[in-house]
């Protein structure tokens, strides 16, 4: 799906994901999901280009594996120039938390770049999970 490239994308990437996981995936993994999909969004409109059309690409792949759900997240946006990072954050900061939340959440996350700009994704693996409370039972 494509979402404005403003603070509105989120919202609107966090019901489409909720709406058409609910059911498909544990509760505790969806939450997941949605609070990483709105960093990666956030974090795409506030510090990288926007896709041409002043958009921002958001994509998701549920794979059911044996030991649970598999689901990646994808943020495309315009580049950023720099690339996202993990910085670290004064207890004061009112930002530079997100990518945190995002590593900590997810199994593993990563940038890939092409001539059109930079996807930003985080998987979630049953098997190689922070939170074994998402494994679900085989």
């Amino acid at each position: 799906m494509v979402v404005p490239h403003h603070a509105t994308g989120a919202r609107l990437a966090r019901h489409r994901l909720a709406d058409e996981l609910t059911g498909l995936v544990p509760p505790a993994l969806l939450a997941d999901l949605v609070a990483v999909l709105a960093e990666l969004v956030g974090n795409a409109v506030r510090h990288a280009d926007p896709l041409p059309g002043g958009v921002v690409r958001v994509a998701w792949r549920l794979r059911t594996t044996e030991r649970g759900p598999s689901v990646q997240l994808r943020v495309t946006d315009g580049d950023s120039g720099t690339g996202p990072r993990i910085r670290v954050a004064s207890p004061d900061a009112v930002d530079g938390r997100g990518l945190h939340i995002v590593s900590g959440l997810s199994s593993r996350w990563g940038v890939d770049r092409d001539g059109l700009g930079q996807s930003v994704w985080a998987e979630f693996d049953p098997a190689g999970s922070h939170r074994p409370d998402l494994v679900a039972a085989g």
